[in-house]
């Protein structure tokens, strides 16, 4: 693989494979990237972990330059690959939708024993809270859904402006580089042209603007 490469890696969220980011990554990929994809198994293991096994993914990658873009809980997984890791190679970084402060919806799964099994081990230093503060060094760029459409009217909606499953509040990450938000869905955000838009231009300018 060639060690001067620039490479976009993709990060899935909670109960994902990553097949449904192939509309982002081809995308992507017509404004000129190098897409690669990191799967995980994001119910048996925990952010943590999964932090680990995507820090030999990227070692494998042999790359120069690599960006991560991730959704949902990926976006702590990401957050806690930088707090366990410095031989990361640089780039820029793009979170979407991910609930860095915690997850109230998360938060309403866990409390009923029925449903726990939903979260799995995602909930531990991630979508129950605990994920790392982001300490600059990089730049990292955070998008937000307000299209209130989701997961979360299963269990009583959720509070705020939000995504239908991630309250804009609990996107917010102090240090971030800069924060946008576009009217789609959670989901959406995978499968919107605004995202992929906002996505490139975030990785190529360090700005959404």
């Amino acid at each position: 693989m060639d060690g001067q490469r620039e490479v976009v890696v993709l990060v899935h969220g909670i109960w994902m494979t990553g097949l449904e980011m192939i509309f982002l990554q081809q995308r992507l990929e017509a404004a000129g990237f190098c897409l690669q994809r990191f799967r995980y198994a994001s119910l048996k293991h925990t952010p943590v972990e999964n932090a680990a096994e995507l820090a030999n993914f990227i070692r494998n990658q042999e790359v120069e330059t690599l960006h991560l873009v991730a959704h949902s809980l990926g976006g702590i997984v990401v957050l806690h690959l930088f707090n366990r890791f410095s031989d990361l190679p640089p780039g820029r970084v793009v979170l979407l939708g991910s609930p860095a402060q915690g997850c109230e919806l998360a938060h309403r799964i866990n409390k009923n024993r029925g449903f726990q099994w939903m979260l799995g081990r995602s909930g531990e230093l991630g979508l129950l809270g605990g994920a790392p503060a982001w300490e600059r060094g990089r730049d990292l760029g955070v998008i937000a859904g307000t299209l209130n459409i989701g997961a979360g009217w299963l269990f009583g909606g959720v509070d705020g402006p939000s995504d239908g499953t991630v309250s804009v509040v609990e996107t917010q990450l102090p240090g971030a580089t800069d924060f946008h938000t576009l009217h789609v869905s959670h989901m959406g955000l995978l499968f919107s042209a605004q995202t992929a838009d906002a996505t490139s231009r975030f990785i190529k300018t360090g700005s959404f603007s």
